[in-house]
């Protein structure tokens, strides 16, 4: 498997083709999904061959967008089928980095390890402190291409159900992400609060 050679490419192409609208799922999620995929390994243990598969979903896993907002998770799929032959990706293997790059769908599914810390990736900056910058990053991206029209408010209140209803799924994602993620729910509660008063 030539992940180097594969990370290039596609990286090179979300970077020259994603649309300029997409404020969120630009490549700088992409990226920041491929780091917090590498952390989360680390203290997982994964073997070598594991991390490069994880790797190589983290990095296709929103390469979707390229063709379809809706759907993206299927079309990052065929995208990975169609590309990763030429980079020495067997069968298997790439059916492994499909399956991972499908639990990313919401709500989020993942029954192994390795789906375990994609989603844990994908969804790790909700316990960090750049969460309302990239939070509004989305609201911005829903608004643009009409999925979604909120206000403010509203899109605070649609966040407390998420982050409510979202569960971290690896034990180093619990440890090092749950108390930011739960700061940042009180936070929006109060924000909220507030403009009700």
């Amino acid at each position: 498997m030539d992940f180097e050679g594969v990370k290039s490419y596609i990286i090179t192409k979300l970077s020259k083709e994603l649309k300029p609208t997409l404020y969120y799922h630009d490549i700088s999620h992409t990226l920041d999904v491929l780091h917090s995929a590498e952390r989360i390994a680390r203290y997982e243990s994964v073997s070598q061959t594991e991390e490069i598969l994880l790797k190589t979903a983290a990095v296709f896993h929103d390469s979707g967008m390229l063709r379809t907002y809706t759907g993206h998770e299927e079309a990052a799929c065929d995208i990975a089928r169609e590309t990763l032959p030429r980079f020495n990706y067997n069968k298997e293997q790439i059916d492994h980095i499909c399956n991972m790059i499908l639990t990313t769908k919401l709500p989020q599914s993942a029954s192994e390890k390795l789906e375990m810390i994609i989603c844990d990736a994908d969804l790790d900056y909700l316990g960090r402190d750049d969460f309302f910058m990239i939070s509004h990053r989305l609201k911005l991206e829903w608004n643009l291409h009409k999925i979604n029209i909120t206000t403010l408010k509203e899109w605070y209140e649609l966040q407390v159900k998420f982050l409510e209803g979202h569960s971290y799924f690896t034990k180093s994602a619990i440890e090092t992400r749950n108390e930011g993620k739960q700061k940042n729910l009180i936070q929006i509660k109060n924000l909220i609060c507030h403009k009700e008063k």
